[in-house]
């Protein structure tokens, strides 16, 4: 009996990390969404928007709502898309799926994956996780040993939140993750906002401005310092750039825009050639729209740190790592300490490692080291994790749930199997052992919601078994205070 191919899909609210393990050692990205122009009245959906020319008042439609897949309609069409030939060409009949879904995802939100998953595409098996239970399979705290630590924190920042996410043994604590409500979706609202008010009226350009966020953010290492520099000349500023915004006229060649001077300029050629050639400022420049990123720079990534400032009542990042920490046993906060790992898509944005090492330094016991762990692309280790796990000899045998399986026992067989915070932590109000006497029948609909029971009423037991830990290499990069590598 051949091996069926292993569709790997983290499934992010932003973009979709897909590839075929064994075979894509690398993601390839599909963006989450549906988009329709304004201009040529067309939808485009996930990848065909490279097709678009004019990005300026794309209107997107995204599955995804505060963290939550609530708009499957739109997810499937996309779904559709990946697997089709211009995609990854694959049959979901003949093929296995590892796919990842929300922290806290809510029970009938995650039916709903088991009932698309099997009964809409009929995958042959599948798998069902959240992008930190992959974290141990992969490199992202790889040492000399290869063997990933028993104790880590992960910080996921993400597209909708940013969630730090303790794990002990490979195993995540539920009762211990917390959330920040910021995450690139808000970082990019807010900038839109402050160039609105401040420059030109972009708020309906949320491609463009995303960009502009990507290109010119950075984290402020000192924000009273940084903002006194914005206040400088523009010419002698070592701060403030000029964002040369696109031009999606019919003459255009370029659909996206580039720095123009300032930290970081990136002149596209024909402009350097203008320059070199003797040519006095094109006519062109009289046309084009100019961003001055000052302070806009940074305001929006400061929110990582001080979520306060536009009026959430959260702590900021290095305060929620060291409370996490804190909730964990006094023998083992050593170990989270040294080994704190980010990854997501807003962990690319400069100095962000480096501003949370120094921060989370006031707030460490003295006794104990701080690591810092960061991939060189900070949306690719769930992926890359799955591709290590998905490659080991157990996985087929111990980790996906069989169609078979699932058609007998319905998605109570996936609840029990794949397990999450609703079905091993006990919410308020609820216990998940024995009641004695009798309970009427809304108790028993809740317990059932919340995953503590099956539709009869018997409480699932819950499943311990010791798992094999497959460290992959896929060339991360750590930094530890004191400057040691």
């Amino acid at each position: 009996m051949t091996t069926p191919p292993i569709v790997i899909l983290d499934n992010g609210a932003y973009s979709i990390k897909a590839g075929i393990s064994g075979i894509d050692w690398e993601p390839r990205i599909f963006p989450n969404s549906i988009a329709r122009s304004r201009t040529d009245k067309k939808v485009y959906v996930s990848d065909e928007i490279d097709d678009c020319r004019d990005l300026s008042g794309i209107v997107y439609r995204r599955p995804f709502e505060r963290g939550m897949l609530v708009n499957w309609d739109a997810e499937k069409i996309i779904w559709d898309r990946v697997f089709s030939p211009q995609g990854l060409n694959v049959n979901p009949s003949e093929s296995s799926l590892l796919v990842t879904e929300p922290y806290f995802n809510l029970p009938n939100i995650a039916e709903t994956y088991d009932q698309m998953v099997f009964e809409e595409w009929e995958f042959q098996s599948y798998f069902r996780c959240t992008p930190a239970a992959l974290i141990p399979y992969g490199g992202l705290f790889e040492d000399e040993s290869g063997i990933p630590p028993e104790c880590m924190i992960v910080v996921d920042v993400g597209y909708s939140f940013t969630h730090v996410i303790p794990l002990r043994d490979g195993q995540i604590v539920w009762e211990h993750v917390k959330r920040i409500d910021v995450g690139g979706k808000l970082l990019t609202n807010h900038l839109k906002h402050l160039i609105s008010f401040r420059q030109w009226n972009m708020i309906d350009q949320t491609h463009v401005v995303n960009d502009v966020r990507e290109a010119c953010g950075y984290v402020s290492m000192d924000w009273k310092r940084d903002l006194e520099l914005c206040k400088q000349s523009v010419k002698k500023n070592p701060i403030v750039q000029e964002y040369v915004l696109p031009d999606f006229s019919s003459r255009s060649t370029s659909r996206s825009g580039y720095i123009r001077s300032g930290p970081n300029a990136n002149p596209p050629a024909d402009a350097q050639d203008n320059k070199t050639n003797g040519h006095s400022k094109r006519a062109e420049e009289d046309e084009e729209q100019i961003l001055i990123m000052g302070n806009e720079r940074f305001a929006g990534p400061e929110m990582l740190f001080n979520p306060s400032d536009i009026g959430l009542k959260q702590s900021g990042l290095p305060e929620t790592i060291a409370h996490v920490i804190s909730m964990m046993p006094e023998e083992l906060r050593g170990m989270y300490w040294a080994h704190i790992g980010i990854f997501g898509g807003l962990g690319n944005i400069e100095a962000l490692g480096e501003r949370l090492e120094r921060d989370l330094q006031a707030l460490c016991p003295v006794d104990y080291e701080i690591g810092i762990y960061e991939a060189f692309d900070p949306a690719s280790p769930p992926y890359v994790a799955a591709t290590t796990l998905t490659t080991s000899e157990i996985y087929l045998s111990t980790y996906p749930i069989t169609r078979a399986e699932y058609l007998e026992h319905g998605s109570s067989i996936c609840r029990r199997r794949f397990g999450g915070p609703a079905y091993n932590v006990n919410p308020p109000g609820f216990t998940s052992g024995e009641i004695s006497g009798e309970i009427d029948e809304d108790e028993r609909e809740r317990r059932y919601a919340m995953g503590l029971e099956s539709i009869k009423g018997r409480g699932g037991k819950k499943r311990k078994e010791e798992e094999e830990v497959i460290s992959g290499n896929w060339g991360g990069r750590r930094r530890r205070a004191g400057g040691v590598l």
